[in-house]
């Protein structure tokens, strides 16, 4: 079982910056964000690969968002830049024990963190 702690989350006015960090107890093959806002479903962020760091993005984050991580620290980031209202939600790490790090659903993930909330103002 792999633990999962995200850190990192607040408030920021929109244009701004947010760095958020996930932090795993053991070793996975592909770790993801996700993020729900209120009412909406669970949407796919970013994944990376701990092996060669190969990165996935959404559309609706690319050239916004950077994933990245640190093996020797078992944690992967999220740096967050030229946020946006509509970026607000809860955003959640989670991990995959194998497979493509194009892992764009939920269901392909095995382990998730409980969250964190990122609140953007206009």
């Amino acid at each position: 079982q792999v633990q999962l702690v995200e850190l990192g989350g607040g408030l920021v006015q929109a244009g701004g910056s947010l760095r958020l960090s996930c932090t795993a107890s053991g070793r996975t093959y592909v770790m993801g964000w996700f993020r729900q806002a209120p009412g909406k479903e669970r949407e796919f962020v970013a994944s990376i690969r701990w092996s060669g760091g190969q990165t996935f993005y959404a559309d609706s984050v690319k050239g916004r968002f950077t994933i990245s991580r640190d093996n020797t620290k078992n944690t992967v980031y999220l740096q967050m830049d030229s946020l946006k209202p509509e970026d607000t939600a809860v955003y959640y790490c989670a991990a995959k024990s194998g497979g493509s790090h194009y892992a764009n659903a939920p269901r392909l993930y095995d382990y998730w963190g409980h969250g964190t909330q990122v609140t953007v103002s206009s």
